[in-house]
């Protein structure tokens, strides 16, 4: 049985997290040495897309009081029934999605973008998980460090070095 049911500021917690984080991940890479890219590493690209997330998290941060218990519901199951990295994965994948522009989806707020997470999930095979504090899970499922994986990227592989 779950501890807490997320809440609007567990969210809010969580993604002003990945915003700080994303942050953080473009001051570490401005301070590494020029050698450590590819060649193929396109620095205004990426920091385009560093920025492009963290705006479009502001913009969620703005709607996120208006997510439905049900929703934050549905959330906090997730949260307790799935392993951290791949509830992570679908969201940097639909995070991507909608930077990009590419989303099929309206996912202009807070309440779109995470019943967009639970759909996703929703068609994963769950796997054998039970987390009882879903704000701590929650926490997991984006790394501190490269938020966005964009140094695990061919073109960019300064986290390899």
């Amino acid at each position: 049985m779950l501890t807490k049911i997320l809440t609007p500021k567990d969210i809010k917690t969580f993604l002003n997290r990945l915003a700080a984080a994303i942050e953080r991940d473009q001051v570490n890479v401005d301070a590494l040495p020029r050698e450590r890219f590819s060649i193929a590493y396109n620095d205004s690209m990426w920091r385009s897309w560093r920025q492009d997330h963290r705006d479009y998290i502001e913009k969620l941060l703005s709607t996120v009081e208006a997510i439905p218990p049900v929703v934050l519901k549905q959330l906090t199951e997730i949260a307790a029934a799935y392993e951290p990295e791949l509830v992570g994965g679908a969201m940097l994948e639909l995070f991507a999605e909608v930077v990009s522009g590419s989303s099929a989806e309206d996912v202009g707020s807070a309440e779109r973008f995470f019943g967009a997470l639970i759909k996703e999930m929703s068609g994963q095979r769950k796997r054998i998980y039970h987390h009882v504090n879903a704000p701590e899970s929650v926490m997991q499922w984006l790394e501190p460090a490269d938020p966005l994986r964009i140094a695990r990227d061919p073109e960019c592989q300064y986290g390899s070095h």
